[in-house]
């Protein structure tokens, strides 16, 4: 997916998170929202997402087909992961991947055993998912996430609450089930975005 934004904007009430920001996404790259807190990188991700609208300036979602893309279509390409994410705790995970892949399809090859089994949480697959730690939240949402066929793919924080094995399965995942699709991460760890080649820093407006 191609994404071109221009002289993009954003502020709450009479403070500018950010202004001025003409970017190009271009398919198949791999980009890193970098900054110091408050400068802008979570709103920017979701306004990419089409979750929040801007203020001033415009982007645009466009296709393999070369189609401009609607906002409100751009939940079928658009692949989502955040620390402020809720998962339906009621639920298991087993119960959970089966809602999700009713709207998504996986990644060629793979279904929701296996899926599940890249997470490594197969012996706690039934358990509702109240029950599960930080961290094994995280796996799920970072596996319904980048498990899904989608060209786009926005991280946020992906590593947030994850011990050293969690960023190195993390890791591994960037490396086995990106390629081909644009991906944005929002991040100042370096252990999240290694892989990008693109690098954005975002200033906070004075």
């Amino acid at each position: 997916m191609y994404i071109q934004t221009e002289n993009l904007g954003k502020r709450y009430q009479r403070y500018w998170v950010f202004r001025n920001r003409s970017l190009r996404f271009l398919p198949g790259s791999s980009s890193a929202l970098l900054g110091h807190n408050g400068s802008g990188k979570s709103t920017l991700l979701r306004i990419l997402a089409g979750m929040q609208s801007a203020s001033e300036g415009s982007i645009s979602w466009t296709n393999a087909q070369g189609n401009k893309l609607q906002p409100e279509r751009l939940y079928e390409q658009i692949s989502f992961c955040a620390p402020g994410m809720e998962l339906p705790e009621e639920l298991s995970m087993t119960e959970l991947l089966n809602f999700h892949f009713r709207f998504k399809k996986p990644l060629p090859g793979l279904d929701i055993p296996s899926i599940i089994a890249l997470t490594g949480l197969e012996s706690a697959a039934r358990k509702p998912l109240v029950d599960f730690s930080s961290g094994m939240k995280q796996r799920v949402k970072l596996a319904q996430a980048l498990f899904s066929n989608t060209p786009l793919l926005l991280l946020d924080e992906p590593c947030s609450n994850l011990d050293d094995a969690g960023v190195q399965q993390y890791q591994g995942w960037m490396d086995a089930y990106s390629k081909g699709r644009t991906v944005i991460v929002a991040s100042n760890d370096e252990r999240e975005y290694r892989f990008c080649s693109q690098q954005v820093w975002m200033k906070p407006e004075v």
